[in-house]
């Protein structure tokens, strides 16, 4: 895992408020409102606090009507408190410092993110550019549970928490290789079989 995602994973975990966030979701999916009331804070806290968990990928958010709910991205936490222990043991027996540079690609993904992606976590447009194309479809994906079946209506929910064309968004998700499809019901690939942007030039 990229020393970037580890460290906006810990960025995102740095504030008491947001702990006791995930603490509470651990239990299960929660609406924004249950979460202020069990928090003591207002609605609008809640918001600004959960688009710094999406945005590390720590959580998923799902709208039905006006309500949002949101739910743990368990392999994630999982995953990035494992890479952490990782990287840090990872030289012990040598005592040397483990390579940190920044991948080639890591730079322009950094820059298509920032190009497409605004600050409360929406996607302005969806690239024309293949590379770029790819690149924002991963993003996105990071928020889905992995193991996790969606129906029609749950992917399209998921998706316009980003962007209005989930039609077009969700069959780029099956062009792709991100996501299968199985009698109106979705499920996320393994990463190995996800179309690869760094191999295009």
């Amino acid at each position: 895992m990229q020393l970037e995602k580890l460290v906006a994973y810990h960025k995102a975990l740095a504030d008491p408020t947001r702990i006791k966030l995930l603490v509470l979701l651990s239990g299960g999916e929660l609406s924004g409102q249950s979460l202020a009331e069990k928090l003591c804070i207002s609605p609008a806290t809640v918001t600004h606090h959960a688009s710094k968990l999406r945005a590390a990928s720590l959580i998923n958010e799902r709208r039905d009507k006006n309500t949002i709910y949101f739910s743990l991205n368990d392999y994630f936490i999982r995953t990035s408190g494992a890479a952490t222990a990782n990287l840090i043991y990872k030289n012990t027996s040598t005592g040397g410092i483990p390579d940190m540079e920044v991948e080639p690609n890591q730079r322009l993904r950094d820059s298509v993110i920032r190009n497409f992606i605004t600050a409360d976590g929406k996607l302005k447009h969806i690239p024309a550019q293949l590379k770029k194309k790819l690149i924002v479809l991963e993003h996105l994906a990071a928020a889905l549970e992995r193991g996790r079946t969606y129906s029609e209506k749950e992917i399209n929910a998921f998706i316009q928490t980003f962007h209005d064309d989930f039609a077009t968004i969700r069959r780029e998700f099956i062009m792709h290789q991100i996501m299968f499809r199985e009698n109106d019901k979705y499920e996320l690939n393994p990463p190995e079989l996800w179309a690869k942007w760094r191999t295009l030039s």
